[in-house]
């Protein structure tokens, strides 16, 4: 307090001895000048005048900054006391508390999570949190780890952890993303407690939201989604076509994604695999190995690859129709079931446009079949075109 008010003080102080010089000296000017000096300069008197004036102005200026200063002063003893508080807090918590950055790193540990893990807080600093996990879950929980920033939930995490000189103890650890001033995360907070259960599966009722804990990536249409190795893509809006290609570089479609389903790299034996955007289209990654770790998030999953194997046992029962104009009703049916709307007009819309090439290499056949097949069904009524898609209005 007293470094940022001297200065001040010492600046009051030249400012009242400057102020009685030039009082003293303007005092001593009008005093003893004559009248000759009067007449011929004037310049003199009102220049002192004019310094005169400066000066209170100067003056009063850093009687302004001295009160500026104080309260500064105040405001610094206030934020001090308060972090003084909050570290309190933190230090003398009876659970276990550590800050860590993405890796694990340890950066920060109160007194208790020491004492559970019989050391010092100076000891855990900079130490990796997984050296306190038994040998055996040590990599389950680095693969978790590495997924948790992504999150943007409170996630729970049941595994064993090895103090130093003492037995393993099965221990429940929250995690939860912090952000810094921009928003953007920047390192992770930990409770760590003694735990009667041990599993690394989090808790059954937890409420999975793939939009709300996974970053959303959008696609607008006819754009290539690319496919990461370990993680399914789950669709929260819009059509993804889902293709691979022949011997003869003959584009051949596997099936469609639309709301709530999946597809991927991990649920494809094809090494030419290729997803593109029907619509614009919404979607998430999800690592397999949080799938494979969470009982809730699995049955969220489940429902999505169930009906993309109905869709793909579909799609092979047209593909074995003998002729083309079975393939082709077959899979008019399909799509109705699939992607179909109601129009305003009647009938059953297909939501996304479909090319004469997109149904010929699900029929197995040629763009100019699939035109020429189309024709009659046209002409009779029973499919009719709105803005390039396709109307069915009766396909019994």
């Amino acid at each position: 307090m007293r470094n940022l008010k001297l200065p001040v003080d010492v600046l009051i102080q030249q400012i009242e001895t400057v102020y009685q010089r030039v009082f003293a000296l303007y005092r001593d000017v009008s005093l003893n000048i004559n009248t000759e000096l009067i007449f011929k300069s004037d310049v003199l008197p009102l220049a002192l005048k004019e310094l005169g004036i400066a000066s209170e102005e100067l003056q009063v200026a850093a009687e302004e900054l001295n009160q500026q200063s104080e309260e500064l002063v105040a405001t610094r003893v206030t934020i001090e006391a308060e972090s003084h508080h909050y570290q309190n807090l933190f230090e003398f918590a009876p659970d276990g508390y550590l800050v860590t950055d993405f890796q694990g790193v340890i950066h920060q540990a109160n007194q208790a999570i020491a004492r559970l893990l019989s050391c010092t807080k100076e000891f855990l600093s900079g130490k990796p949190l997984a050296i306190f996990i038994v040998e055996t879950e040590r990599q389950p929980f680095r693969s978790k780890l590495s997924y948790l920033h992504q999150s943007r939930r409170v996630q729970e995490i049941e595994t064993r952890m090895q103090p130093r000189s003492k037995d393993a103890f099965n221990a429940a650890l929250t995690v939860t993303t912090m952000t810094n001033s921009l928003g953007e995360p920047a390192y992770l907070c930990w409770l760590v407690r003694r735990s009667a259960r041990h599993s690394l599966l989090p808790n059954l009722e937890e409420n999975h939201n793939p939009i709300r804990d996974y970053p959303l990536h959008r696609y607008t249409r006819g754009e290539v989604i690319p496919l990461k190795l370990q993680e399914i893509c789950w669709v929260c809006q819009g059509w993804v076509k889902l293709s691979t290609f022949s011997g003869t570089g003959k584009e051949i479609l596997m099936g469609l994604a639309g709301s709530s389903m999946v597809f991927g790299s991990l649920l494809t034996s094809m090494q030419l695999y290729q997803a593109i955007a029907l619509s614009d289209v919404q979607l998430v990654y999800i690592p397999l190995e949080q799938v494979n770790s969470s009982l809730q998030l699995a049955r969220l999953v489940l429902p999505g690859i169930a009906q993309r194997l109905k869709q793909t046992e579909h799609l092979l029962l047209i593909s074995g129709q003998p002729r083309v104009k079975d393939r082709l009703w077959e899979l008019l049916l399909l799509l109705k079931q699939e992607i179909g709307e109601p129009a305003e007009e009647g009938g059953v819309r297909l939501g996304i446009r479909l090319t004469h090439e997109d149904l010929a290499s699900a029929c197995c056949t040629t763009r100019v079949t699939v035109t020429r097949l189309l024709t009659p069904f046209l002409q009779t009524g029973q499919i009719s075109l709105d803005k390039h898609c396709i109307i069915l209005h009766d396909l019994d």
